[in-house]
């Protein structure tokens, strides 16, 4: 089969196209043969090994341990192991792995789902990574119920965009906040307010907020909060190779005992569980993906550079 392949950390120039052994589904794996996935930033981070800690978590101190990128993916069933009975040859599905980027891949029950019908391949394989963590985010770490007012900063984003949508479709007043060029697609995505931050600023009065960007302070959030309300930090940049936007939830972690306010960090998780909530709310018609560009397999490299450069509006997606 034919992967993206990097057998060092660095920039895009260490990816190559080249060919590898399909991979076998052993008692408990499904292989599926890939029809899209999905770009993140995870997937930089991970090409790069930054920040450093990244390493230490156990994706490879020198060099990574898994050599092909990507993660989401949407697909066709290729094969199941013998312990499984959930799924079979020929099912379409979507879910994460490790190593979407190539034609066939290798994954676990408990990471996959039956694709909506309501989408195509490349559509579904924009959906796991970004929404599962908008929807932790706002369900798990926000406590979001209806008729809150919740914030969402980098609301033209992968996760910002779906944060918009389930916002709403928990029932929340949503505002969101974004660049120039996105305020219309925020708008559609069903935000009741949408500040430019090149223009205007939000003001206070926010149940939940939402930071995708990483931009402002803490001490600047928390005032627009009510006072008792929630903000949840999710990825962002900044603090350096060593700890990278990590950094940002430890501070407020080590600041959350002493303030009234919650103060929330996220690392999302995969499970099946959020992807047939997911896959209800896209069946229901709540929640669909936005697609900025699709590249192919052999484009990947300047998939990965396009999504870095901080403009994409909603997803980046490959076709294989």
């Amino acid at each position: 089969m034919k992967a993206i392949v990097q057998n060092e950390y660095g920039t895009t120039d260490v990816l190559r196209l080249t060919d590898l052994p399909e991979p076998e589904a052993g008692p408990d794996g499904v292989v599926v043969q890939v029809r899209a996935a999905g770009v993140d930033p995870g997937v930089r981070h991970l090409m790069e090994g930054t920040p450093y800690l990244v390493r230490l978590m156990g994706f490879g101190v020198r060099r990574p341990k898994a050599r092909v990128r990507g993660l989401d993916f949407a697909g066709i069933v290729h094969a199941v192991g013998e312990n499984v009975t959930e799924f079979r040859p020929g099912d379409e599905v979507f879910g994460t792995c490790q190593g979407s980027f190539a034609e066939y891949a290798l994954t676990t029950v408990d990471k996959l789902a039956r694709k909506p019908g309501r989408l195509g391949f490349h559509e579904a394989a924009a959906v796991p990574i970004s929404a599962f963590t908008a929807l932790q985010a706002l369900r798990d770490k926000g406590g979001i119920t209806p008729r809150q007012k919740v914030l969402v900063i980098g609301a033209g984003g992968g996760v910002g965009g779906y944060a918009v949508q389930i916002a709403k479709a928990f029932g929340a007043e949503v505002d969101g906040v974004c660049s120039t060029g996105k305020v219309d697609l925020v708008r559609s995505l069903g935000a009741d307010t949408v500040f430019d931050y090149t223009r205007e600023d939000f003001t206070g009065g926010y149940d939940v907020i939402l930071d995708t960007a990483g931009t402002r302070s803490l001490t600047s959030l928390r005032k627009c909060l009510t006072p008792l309300g929630t903000l949840v930090i999710v990825g962002g940049e900044g603090d350096g190779k060593w700890i990278g936007p990590v950094g940002r939830n430890l501070r407020a972690l080590l600041l959350g005992p002493f303030v009234k306010h919650k103060l929330r960090g996220l690392f999302s998780t995969e499970n099946r569980e959020d992807l047939e909530t997911l896959r209800a709310l896209i069946e229901e018609g709540k929640l669909a993906p936005v697609i900025d560009r699709t590249y192919s397999l052999a484009e990947v490299p300047e998939a990965i550079r396009y999504a870095g450069e901080g403009h994409v509006r909603g997803k980046v997606v490959i076709t294989v």
